[in-house]
């Protein structure tokens, strides 16, 4: 298989059994058990904290000891979250549904053409105290959102964005202050 000669033979197993634990992630059906079960998993999320169904990928990366969600935040339903590099949700962090926050950039396999043009990389992703995001927003990687910022719905965000600032749009753009 092209993706063991790729990768190597541990890493593969590694994937595996990660994907594993994905499985066991997918069966906890309540917040308070995905919470526990992150836990377990080395994760830091914080008290009154909700995690509705939100789906992880790159678990074989940095996996769940990258994730730090702190007191009293809420990540909605179908929320995509990248475990590629450290994502960190500060205190009363909002995080609609259908976000995708995304730590890392690769094309594909070592060979691909794009390769030469966007190299792989990884960078974490900082939402600050008190801000939102809204519903089907992408966060990229390397994106620090300033505190009780506010994203609005659909935005992709691209650059960091200060605190006390509303930004909406494809790219995000400063709209106003708060």
């Amino acid at each position: 298989m092209r993706i063991v000669d790729e990768i190597g033979f541990k890493k593969t197993l590694k994937f595996i059994f990660f994907s594993f634990l994905q499985t066991i992630y997918c069966l906890c059906l309540l917040p308070p058990l995905r919470k526990i079960f992150l836990v377990l998993l080395g994760a830091k999320i914080g008290n009154h904290s909700i995690l509705m169904n939100v789906n992880f990928f790159n678990w074989h990366h940095r996996g769940p000891g990258g994730l730090e969600v702190g007191e009293e935040c809420f990540i909605g339903d179908k929320t995509l979250i990248d475990l590629y590099d450290q994502v960190i949700l500060e205190d009363q962090v909002t995080i609609a549904q259908n976000v995708t926050i995304l730590t890392h950039l690769n094309v594909g396999y070592k060979n691909h053409p794009l390769q030469t043009k966007f190299p792989k990389s990884s960078r974490a992703v900082i939402v600050k105290s008190g801000s939102a995001v809204g519903a089907a927003s992408t966060i990229l990687p390397g994106v620090i959102i300033g505190e009780m910022s506010f994203v609005a719905a659909g935005s992709v965000v691209t650059k960091n964005v200060p605190s006390k600032t509303l930004v909406a749009g494809v790219p995000a753009k400063v709209i106003r202050k708060l």
